[in-house]
């Protein structure tokens, strides 16, 4: 149960704050955002706010941000309709009924003989208490009300496809943005907790290497066989990669710098399948606030890394679905690091957050990354892709999508029960 509030409570806020960044930056730059949704499927809960819904859905596989344009509209006005009109103070349309219009008994019926709800933002029809052709003007922000489910009409400068691709752009790159401001302070909120391992000796393990060759608590290392080191970090990878062989430590004490020689111990690590280099001490660990963001830009850029080079493994053909967890993955390890505690899930959730960042920017349809790509052919060509087209790609990229979820998820299936 511990396991599954935690995957709902990380997942959640990764997802919102990556939908809320579309959300804000869209409407900043003047689109209209119909519904903020966590999750796909049916509704479970919705709320209309100013003029976004947000709703939560069943299943929690993602969210998504439904901006005017985006999407056909689902209802168009055309000649022959009968529609109901209700009127503000000024005399302009502010709800266009569609169905259901005996329930609405102060409204006006027409029958449309033109509309034009996205650059005239005008309704002409004929009704029984009128003589002729009568033109009513209708309000920028009126409702189209479709069996008694509203939704605010768009006109073209509030859709996604009259923005410029810069602020198409960001409203895209937005999403991804958020994960990693997410990841920064969750990083940040680790690091000030539990410390900033520095390089610097305390905790000498008894029967340890360091402790055969006089390492003491305090002891600063400045360099391992003439590398300078600078970070923990540093140290650490130095001698885990130097399993069984001679290093050279140069160290800062009280009466100066000395130069250690040792054999690191190789152990054997199950995870890695291979002895990596252990000398036993721990890091003196930093409590400074600044310390705390820098070691958060560093956790995040080693994480970048690191999804880059396991990436770049397709291309030389060692790629392995084990490198990739899905969702059956990832509630398993999230389960073994909710038993080391609460900090430990700080930076867990820091860590999916950079993930689902890096994930979302790849240039592939159905992603933030392939929408990035048209739009920059978009801007090339000096003209909008066709959105037919368009959306056929994001069709078949969530399609593919969907079905490396699946072999992934059972691939995880197979390494944690066969």
């Amino acid at each position: 149960m511990q396991t599954l509030i935690a995957i709902i409570v990380i997942f959640g806020l990764i997802i919102a704050i990556h939908e809320w960044g579309h959300l804000y930056f869209a409407k900043k730059v003047g689109i209209l955002c119909r519904e903020f949704a966590i999750g796909f499927g049916p509704k479970l809960f919705s709320k209309k706010k100013n003029e976004t819904v947000y709703t939560v859905r069943l299943l929690p596989l993602g969210g998504f941000v439904r901006m005017a344009g985006e999407d056909p509209e689902t209802v168009q006005i055309k000649p022959g309709y009968e529609v109901g009109l209700t009127f503000n103070e000024d005399d302009t349309v502010k709800e266009i009924i569609v169905n259901n219009k005996a329930k609405h008994t102060d409204a006006k019926i027409i029958s449309v003989e033109r509309a034009d709800l996205e650059h005239g933002l005008f309704i002409e029809g004929y009704s029984d208490d009128a003589e002729g052709l009568v033109r009513y003007d209708v309000h920028r922000q009126a409702d189209m009300i479709v069996d008694e489910e509203r939704n605010q009409i768009a006109p073209w400068d509030r859709q996604y496809g009259s923005k410029k691709p810069w602020q198409k752009a960001v409203a895209i790159v937005a999403g991804p943005a958020m994960n990693f401001v997410l990841a920064l302070i969750l990083f940040a909120v680790f690091f000030s907790i539990q410390g900033v391992p520095q390089p610097m000796v305390s905790n000498v393990q008894e029967d340890s290497v360091a402790e055969e060759v006089g390492l003491t608590e305090g002891d600063e290392v400045l360099s391992i066989d003439g590398q300078s080191i600078d970070s923990w970090t540093d140290m650490l990878q130095t001698i885990q990669q130097s399993p069984n062989e001679e290093i050279t430590m140069l160290v800062n004490r009280e009466n100066g710098t000395e130069s250690i020689s040792m054999v690191v111990e190789g152990v054997y690590q199950e995870t890695v399948d291979q002895e990596i280099g252990f000398i036993g001490v721990e890091p003196v660990m930093s409590h400074s606030f600044l310390e705390s963001i820098q070691q958060s830009f560093s956790q995040i850029q080693d994480v970048v890394v690191l999804i880059f080079e396991t990436l770049q493994l397709i291309f030389t053909g060692e790629f392995s679905l084990d490198y990739l967890a899905g969702p059956v993955g990832i509630y398993d390890y999230t389960g073994d690091v909710v038993q080391m505690g609460m900090l430990n899930l700080f930076q867990w959730a820091a860590l999916l957050s950079v993930n689902i960042g890096i994930v979302n920017l790849l240039p592939l349809p159905a992603l933030d990354g392939g929408r990035l790509i048209f739009i920059g052919l978009e801007a090339i060509r000096r003209k909008p892709l066709d959105p037919n087209k368009e959306g056929i790609a994001h069709f078949i990229g969530f399609a593919l999508l969907m079905l490396l979820v699946l072999m992934v998820t059972w691939n995880d299936l197979n390494r944690l029960f066969m």
